[in-house]
């Protein structure tokens, strides 16, 4: 039957990452097979698939081929494997992308772990178990297979490896990822992470998976890696060339959302609560390790921003206007920075607030640097670039330890990040709604949910 999207359901905060009540449900792991145009291969590599999961798999299991929109005789096929095979279900939808496929099937799914593969099963099976294992058990949130890996063993031709790296290299210089593959079609995520981490994912086609795994390291989930034993599959119907393009979109469009504070990651952000450097401990303040680290990395680049604009401005005009306008830029980087990597501080509410108390911040830095200048003047008369420099950056060092600590206890106190916190958790997403790209899971069986895509029936 073909059907209409659900209602959109609001958002509620992750539950504690525990190990899977298996138990509970006969189903625990949902392997998804996005497929166009594959009816020469599907047949084999369902059942190989199949042959794995029965023979090494301890818990139930359910095989997903979802139909993207396929012209050939993919559907009758898929149809055939979903009468003949009781763990083999058959879903069809009528518009092309392979995000798409995930997204509806992933959504509507009630199993606990939910993966998927592609139909070419390039990478050795035998990853697959330890590919969800850290998910049963309450280690991570989501789950890759990694080619790039030092201990992956993969057979391909330099042309892919080498788009293969360019794009991986291009991830971690736009977008910071950390994760080594964002393309290997072998991923798995926990059901409850999905649940609230599509409906922020837009892309609908190749760009998809990346995408959610951006958001889902900016949000402070973990993700797990497993290095895999790859075979390149010859006839392979990518078009590299457009899909390549497409991703270049893709990593403009979320880098130019993150930037700007657009995906509301707050929803996502320390989730669980068990992030054992959130714990209070006596005589300890909660953070204070990881802000210093993250305040010092911030103060070097800003400092080397500081020292690069002032002997920039120090071309044309005099040292105490160029400091000035130096620091002033410096300083407001230094504060957004902070803001953001530091603290913890998301989104645009206080922004300007911060930002004008960062200047305050900033006033005092100015008076502590100009004064070293007017000392180092007063005291020797005119001196050399590099003596003007040194002067600098002790006043600056001064300065930085005197930041950290308006910054931590006036700036971004820990009261104002806790109730930050509080109110994106219950107030501000407490009645929020899944946006137009992609529905929430609501609870009910496949068959029943009201989507654009035909199930076939035994």
């Amino acid at each position: 039957m073909t059907t209409t999207p659900p209602p959109d359901t609001p958002l509620g905060s992750l539950p504690p990452r525990e190990h899977l009540c298996l138990g509970q449900t006969v189903t625990v792991l949902d392997v998804v097979i996005p497929v166009y145009n594959e009816e020469a291969d599907l047949e084999r590599c369902v059942r190989r698939l199949h042959e794995h999961l029965a023979r090494t798999f301890p818990y139930g299991f359910r095989i997903t081929i979802a139909d993207n929109a396929s012209t050939d005789r993919t559907p009758e096929v898929a149809a055939r494997l979903d009468d003949a095979i009781d763990e083999v279900t058959a879903v069809r939808l009528e518009q092309k992308g392979r995000g798409r496929a995930l997204r509806t099937v992933w959504s509507l799914s009630e199993a606990p772990v939910l993966a998927y593969m592609d139909v070419d099963l390039s990478t050795d099976l035998n990853a697959l178990l330890p590919l969800v294992a850290p998910l049963i058990s309450g280690h991570s949130d989501l789950a890759i297979g990694s080619r790039l890996s030092r201990s992956a063993r993969v057979v391909r031709g330099p042309k892919r490896e080498f788009i293969s790296r360019t794009y991986n290299l291009i991830l971690r210089g736009s977008l910071a990822a950390r994760f080594s593959d964002a393309q290997c079609g072998f991923k798995a995520i926990r059901g409850d992470v999905a649940k609230r981490l599509l409906p922020m994912v837009e892309d609908t086609g190749w760009f998809f998976d990346t995408e959610m795994l951006v958001l889902a390291e900016r949000a402070g989930l973990r993700i797990h890696e497993v290095p895999v034993d790859w075979v390149d599959d010859p006839n392979s119907t990518v078009h590299l060339v457009r899909t390549a393009t497409d991703d270049l979109k893709g990593v403009w469009r979320v880098g130019r959302a993150l930037a700007t504070g657009a995906l509301p990651l707050d929803r996502l952000a320390r989730p669980f609560g068990d992030d054992p450097r959130d714990r209070e401990l006596p005589g300890v303040p909660g953070g204070l390790a990881r802000q210093l680290v993250g305040f010092c990395v911030v103060g070097g680049l800003s400092t080397l921003l500081y020292l690069g604009l002032y002997s920039l401005f120090r071309l044309g005009t005099g040292a105490q206007l160029a400091n000035a306008a130096a620091l002033l830029l410096s300083a407001m980087a230094n504060t957004a920075a902070n803001r953001r990597l530091t603290f913890g501080v998301r989104g645009r509410d206080r922004a300007v607030r911060h930002q004008a108390q960062g200047l305050v911040v900033f006033a005092i830095g100015l008076v502590l640097t100009s004064g070293s200048l007017a000392a180092l003047d007063a005291a020797s008369g005119p001196s050399s670039h590099g003596t003007e420099l040194a002067v600098l950056v002790a006043a600056n060092l001064a300065a930085t330890v005197l930041r950290f600590l308006l910054f931590r206890a006036w700036v971004f106190p820990d009261r104002e990040r806790r109730d930050a916190a509080e109110d994106a958790h219950v107030g501000a997403y407490g009645d929020a709604r899944v946006g137009a790209h992609g529905g929430a899971h609501t609870g009910a069986p496949l068959h029943d949910q009201n989507h654009d895509f035909t199930r076939s029936t035994r």
